[in-house]
């Protein structure tokens, strides 16, 4: 089998994060950028696919240069080729998938797998939109995965439930939490990636469809009101919440 799992390089999520100084970027200074979580389900699901039927799984990832850090696990954990489809302009999610998009149709892999969602921007788009690019049958959120020939059970999460549902491959996946427990790199795999190539490719040339007007934090939260400390502050707390808060 052919496997591409595609990556992403974003903020730890325990980074404390700050709007820099052009109201429409991050400030990097002192954030620790990481494998983006969902992605690791994506990766984990490739490399048991291809123990179980043979084959090569592709990391590729699009960004610039400091993107090499997250490929340089996806080779630690055990992948056969990393690839950076290199750009540094802002790109929405249908610019980011037109890209991916583009390089996957060359590559005509028997499966795509792409993490439920970007932390970062938490758009939950792209793996869609470029099954949609693609003509591919598609699967989100999926929780479990059977793969039989050219055959593939996908069970996905859905509000309330779970579903089930059937394809022919090749298709395109969004791993979800709970789709397997994704291993952690070994010290020689971690050395090996340390030597192994990471193929360059100039990125699809694609304007974006949306246009970022700015960023900000959200306001501070009111500091919380004592209003008593025994039952005499009852007819007080429903005043308060009837003719401030609104809720009653």
């Amino acid at each position: 089998m052919k496997l591409i799992a595609c990556i992403n390089h974003v903020p730890d999520t325990a980074a404390k994060i700050n709007v820099a100084g052009d109201a429409k970027s991050i400030d990097k200074t002192g954030v620790t950028f990481v494998l983006n979580p969902y992605d690791e389900f994506a990766l984990e699901e490739c490399l048991r696919l291809k123990e179980k039927n043979g084959g090569e799984v592709i990391a590729v990832s699009l960004g610039t240069d400091a993107h090499k850090e997250t490929l340089r696990k996806a080779l630690a954990m055990g992948v056969d080729k990393a690839v950076l489809l290199k750009d540094d302009s802002p790109r929405d999610s249908f610019a980011v998938a037109r890209a991916l998009a583009d390089y996957i149709k060359e590559q005509s892999p028997d499966a795509v797998f792409f993490g439920k969602q970007s932390v970062d921007s938490d758009d939950a788009a792209v793996g869609g939109m470029v099954a949609e690019m693609l003509g591919l049958p598609s699967a989100s959120v999926v929780v479990r995965l059977e793969v039989t020939g050219t055959n593939a059970v996908a069970e996905r999460e859905i509000e309330g439930g779970r579903e089930k549902v059937q394809l022919t491959l090749p298709a395109v996946f969004t791993a979800q939490k709970g789709l397997n427990d994704p291993r952690y790199p070994s010290l020689k795999g971690i050395m090996a990636a340390k030597s192994k190539p990471i193929e360059e490719r100039p990125a699809t040339v694609c304007a974006p469809k949306t246009e970022l007007v700015g960023m900000r934090k959200p306001p501070s939260k009111n500091p919380g009101k004592i209003v008593g400390t025994d039952v005499s502050a009852v007819p007080e707390l429903v005043r308060l919440l009837r003719e401030e808060a609104k809720v009653i």
